[in-house]
């Protein structure tokens, strides 16, 4: 099997990560907090977890507790509901109108109905009742830790609902595109931020995709395109909010950071975000960490920047779009993606590749391209790039039409010859027109076009040499 390295290399990039490894790394990276106000429960739970955690932290009370998460991030509070001053419920309440989502176990001596309805209201992930075994206590963490993430993975998934992913990996075999390869190689396993520029449709996005595959963490892709969210709601979309921080939030929710933590957030067209979300954006950068909308409290974030964009960023800074500043913690190692036109060798893979995905998703047969007609599309400047030659072979798939018959400038022999004027309109000329069409489609294959046409080849050698067609 080839490495991820050894796959990159080649161009086609789908390393395949067991889920199941990713999923215990994971766990071992996390944090949890447990707060109690009875020594023996608290010294019971940090030696029981500390096996299945790398930070175990304890707390008597909420303000204790709450002193320790202005410090770090934890992924899991454990805590008893009766505490002393504020109980247990009434703080996790008051971190969830903060934004703070993080998931909650709570214990309880008293075993009352009300009690656990109270504590689930209160945005509770489990409930034990004390005294409870170790075995537990592991099975509750277990489950809740598994249960966040199934959340996230919903929630990235319904995000993507629609979207048709462009192949496995990075295709084509000229010396742009393989070093293009080779700098993803290289810097993939880095922390720092990347900015891909190139024009629209040259696959930025599927490049942001294959360094974070590369990178080894653990955490998930999560795109954003900064150019369709309102300048409004980027913010929270972003950084998450806190219950009633503006008109409709009536409860509070986590951002994008929040669920890229571990893994790498793309932010595709940055040039278009907003100045003001530029600031936000260059602290959060700077900082490492996030506080929600109408939050008062910022939340440790592990995540990889990843920015692309079609525009010149350094000429948006010369006319005062873009901050200075950004674009130079952005800038830190860049990717120019190339244009169709600059990587046309790279065509007739494309096309192969396309049409044959293509095909199968409309369960039709893919088509054939004569050489006569790969000669044309190579000769199109393509101003949509790769997006524009996938939009015209599905449009080609659909309506039966050869790929170069909309293209501006690509007519076919048969449109050399079409009916334009009325001495075009002779019985002959539209003969010959719809005969040359078919014998393009068929790729010259006269025996092919002849039955098409319900003729004998000789008929159809005869009429073709006397128009000078020898194709």
């Amino acid at each position: 099997m080839a490495t991820p390295s050894e796959n990159l290399r080649t161009g086609f990039s789908d390393p395949v990560h067991a889920e199941g490894r990713d999923r215990q790394r994971s766990s071992r990276l996390s944090s949890v907090l447990i707060v109690d106000d009875e020594p023996g429960i608290l010294g019971f739970l940090q030696k029981g977890l500390s096996a299945h955690f790398s930070l175990v932290e304890i707390a008597a009370d909420a303000d204790a507790a709450d002193a320790l998460l202005d410090r770090c991030h934890f992924d899991l509070i454990i805590s008893d509901i009766r505490l002393p001053g504020r109980s247990g419920v009434e703080w996790v309440a008051g971190l969830r109108e903060q934004g703070r989502m993080t998931p909650v176990i709570f214990m309880t001596a008293h075993a009352e109905l009300q009690t656990a309805i109270t504590a689930l209201r209160a945005g509770a992930s489990d409930f034990l009742l004390k005294p409870f075994r170790m075995e537990q206590m592991q099975t509750a963490v277990g489950r809740c830790m598994e249960s966040q993430r199934l959340q996230r993975e919903n929630f990235l998934l319904r995000r993507q609902v629609g979207r048709i992913e462009e192949g496995s990996g990075i295709l084509g075999s000229c010396d742009l595109i393989q070093g293009v390869c080779e700098v993803i190689k290289r810097v993939a396993p880095m922390p720092s931020t990347v900015l891909i520029q190139g024009e629209s449709g040259t696959g930025k996005e599927l490049a942001a995709r294959a360094i974070h595959r590369f990178s080894g963490r653990s955490g998930s892709f999560v795109p954003i395109n900064c150019g369709a969210v309102h300048e409004e709601l980027l913010e929270s979309e972003l950084f998450g909010h806190a219950k009633g921080a503006f008109t409709g939030a009536v409860k509070a929710r986590e951002g994008l950071f929040s669920y890229a933590d571990g893994g790498t957030l793309f932010l595709d067209e940055i040039g278009e975000m907003p100045l003001t979300m530029q600031t936000r954006l260059l602290r959060v950068i700077e900082d490492r960490s996030v506080r929600p909308v109408g939050g008062n409290r910022e939340t440790p974030v592990d995540v990889r920047i990843l920015a692309a964009t079609n525009r010149d960023l350094k000429a948006e800074v010369d006319h005062g779009n873009f901050r200075q500043d950004l674009f130079y913690r952005l800038n830190v190692l860049s990717i120019r993606m190339p244009a169709l036109r600059e990587r046309i060798q790279d065509l007739p893979e494309l096309i192969d590749h396309f049409a044959g995905t293509i095909a199968a998703d409309l369960g039709v047969a893919a088509p054939r391209v004569s050489e006569t007609e790969l000669q044309r599309l190579t000769q199109y400047e393509w101003p949509g790039n790769i997006r524009e030659l996938k939009n015209v072979i599905e449009r080609c798939l659909l309506l039966n039409h050869q790929l170069t018959q909309d293209l501006p400038g690509c007519s076919s022999i048969a449109e050399a010859g079409s009916p334009g004027g009325e001495e075009d309109l002779l019985l002959e000329t539209v003969e010959r027109h719809h005969i040359l069409r078919v014998l393009d489609r068929e790729g010259g294959n006269k025996s092919a076009a002849a039955r098409l046409l319900g003729v004998s080849r000789k008929t159809l050698e005869r009429k073709c040499q006397s128009w000078g067609v020898h194709a």
